[in-house]
């Protein structure tokens, strides 16, 4: 998985963050102030993106924390079968297959364009 890294501080709220090797997304971070023989504190609370699961960490402010690089990609759908589609890259027309999640199951159709995101794994996150 492609990354870069960047120091806990910069991040906001729907920034993009590893924990635990899952890409995951900001969903609230806290700030305490220095103490008199510490650093100051960042605590980030995040989403995993591929599982869902909440995550959180704390960790000083100047420490440096690795930060996934998305790729957000259209797609054509090619067929169909059951949890299971068949897609095609639109600019590189690479084919492969993909899960489809649970809200767009029931709503997709050969043809159709959508939006997926490449994070080391391919995920399908909208129709278009």
């Amino acid at each position: 998985m492609e990354r870069k890294v960047a120091t806990i501080n910069e991040l906001k709220e729907g920034s993009f963050v590893l924990i635990d090797e899952v890409p995951c997304k900001v969903i609230s971070t806290t700030r305490s102030k220095p103490g008199k023989h510490g650093s100051a504190k960042v605590r980030m609370e995040a989403v995993g993106i591929v599982d869902g699961k909440k995550r959180s960490i704390v960790q000083s402010a100047d420490s440096r924390i690795d930060i996934p690089i998305i790729e957000k990609r259209n797609a054509q759908i090619i067929s169909v079968a059951d949890n299971k589609a068949s897609v095609m890259d639109t600019e590189s027309f690479e084919t492969f297959d993909i899960d489809v999640p649970e809200e767009f199951r029931g709503k997709i159709q050969e043809g159709m364009n959508i939006l997926y995101w490449e994070v080391g794994i391919k995920l399908m996150k909208g129709l278009t």
